[in-house]
């Protein structure tokens, strides 16, 4: 081997390790950069798993505020379907004494006297039941109508009373503890209409007819 071909070979093995070394110096900062990324998708998925943490947390803390409400709510309206399908007893005492009083076959005798008389002590009875129990019937004679209690199925003409006061009362609404049970039916007041005033109000309604 001469010494041009020994100073090639050293040539060739002198430019390869340049390039090796050039070829390391451009790869590293490629790793660093990929160890850079990977560190802020770690960061990223330990932010959002804290984000589920908290989200499942307050989700859970939402689920047993129902949960203690609804618990509270069964221990203390429990009997409020009971109750309510209980107050048909109570109107059905009402028809009994009413289709009692109306029958003339027995009217003003002492046996109508004395089942009255019963009727109203089961009545009175159930109405201490209903009220150890919390359930109190609503006030409605000579009350404002009020529409959270009260519902008005009729007026009535009362000059003696402000329009809207309840003058009748048509079926016993009632209240279990401060949740409405079923309203009253009731009957309300209103200014009578003069004669004159119902007069000279028929033509105005028949002209408008024709």
């Amino acid at each position: 081997m001469n010494k041009e071909e020994t100073s090639k070979k050293n040539d060739k093995s002198i430019d390869t390790e340049n390039n090796q070394i050039d070829k390391n110096n451009i790869d590293q900062p490629e790793k660093e950069n990929t160890n850079e990324v990977k560190e802020l998708s770690l960061d990223e998925k330990i932010k959002e798993l804290e984000e589920k943490i908290v989200r499942l947390y307050a989700e859970m803390e939402n689920q047993r505020r129902r949960y203690d409400k609804e618990k509270d709510e069964a221990f203390e309206y429990g009997g409020f379907s009971f109750a309510k399908e209980a107050l048909n007893l109570l109107d059905n005492l009402e028809r009994a004494k009413e289709s009692l009083n109306n029958d003339e076959t027995i009217k003003d005798q002492d046996i109508l006297k004395k089942v009255i008389s019963h009727l109203n002590i089961i009545y009175r009875d159930v109405l201490s039941i209903f009220k150890k129990n919390n359930i109190e019937p609503i006030k409605s004679i000579d009350q404002k109508l009020d529409p959270n209690l009260h519902q008005a199925m009729m007026e009535i003409e009362d000059n003696s009373k402000e329009p809207g006061i309840i003058v009748q009362e048509i079926q016993k609404g009632f209240i279990m503890k401060d949740r409405l049970l079923r309203p009253s039916l009731v009957g309300v007041s209103k200014k009578e209409v003069r004669e004159d005033v119902k007069k000279a109000e028929k033509p105005q309604k028949n002209e408008e007819k024709q």
